[in-house]
């Protein structure tokens, strides 16, 4: 009998191994009951480190994190992801802006000379703005720390206000099953409100949210025009994308349509 610590370790193994878990199927193959993994479950959930879901469980996504520990999570990954977003920009677009340490990223990759205009609702992402030459219109509202994003009933009127041709959305997680998460849902809420904004959503996946879920759905993987995603050649995981809807776009070498 497998004491409760190993168990937990076996369902985290097989987690990261299948991108899912099925309870009735682990506790056949473990020779347990459904109801000792479901209360290993509850606790690995209440612990961040997967996210229940009816029959099972996902993998959590780490992107859930406070603001400071995200900036210093796969920065490589978010540097390829930012380069290969700007080449989608047009020039002189009007392109919209989540909040986010991936979307500060593309904004480092941005040329200062583009001559858009840059929409966002991040006063993190507006102030890393300030030396570009493009025009910056701030979305105003309730500040959500977290994220350091304004959400909220005024910020939803703002944005509504507003029209873009691409919208650059953050995310926490990208999973087969579960779609495009985050980890709040005023803020999966505002997300949605500013991908209805624009004529092109695209998603910032960098290495640490692609095959993981958080607990609020912003929107189906094919209710974008992409997902930018630094898969770093895991095949299985960008076939499950591509057959639950989602049109990948590849970073460096890896670009592909």
């Amino acid at each position: 009998m497998l004491l409760p610590a190993a168990r937990r370790d076996a369902l985290l193994d097989r987690l990261r191994r299948d991108g899912r878990l099925v309870v009735k199927d682990v506790a056949l193959d473990l020779g347990l009951s459904e109801d000792s993994i479901r209360r290993d479950l509850r606790e690995l959930d209440a612990a961040g480190l997967a996210v229940r879901v009816y029959g099972g469980a996902l993998p959590a996504s780490p992107a859930v994190a406070d603001y400071d520990t995200r900036a210093r999570v796969a920065r490589d990954s978010k540097t390829r992801v930012a380069e290969a977003a700007v080449a989608l920009i047009e020039p002189g677009a009007t392109v919209l802006l989540d909040g986010g340490t991936t979307t500060l990223a593309l904004v480092d990759a941005l040329p200062r000379t583009f001559a858009g205009t840059l929409i966002t609702h991040s006063p993190t992402i507006a102030a890393a703005l300030l030396h570009h030459d493009a025009e910056v219109i701030m979305l105003g509202g309730r500040l959500f720390k977290h994220s350091a994003v304004a959400c909220g009933a005024a910020a939803a009127e703002a944005a509504r206000g507003i029209s873009a041709d691409v919208f650059f959305l953050g995310v926490t997680g990208v999973h087969p099953s579960a779609g495009l998460t985050t980890g709040d849902a005023d803020e999966a809420a505002m997300k949605r409100v500013l991908a209805e904004r624009a004529a092109e959503t695209f998603v910032l996946a960098s290495e640490e949210k692609l095959g993981a879920a958080s607990r609020f759905g912003i929107l189906p993987l094919d209710a974008v025009a992409g997902v930018v995603a630094d898969l770093d050649g895991d095949a299985a995981l960008a076939e499950e994308l591509t057959r639950a809807g989602a049109r990948l776009i590849g970073t460096g070498a890896r670009r592909e349509t």
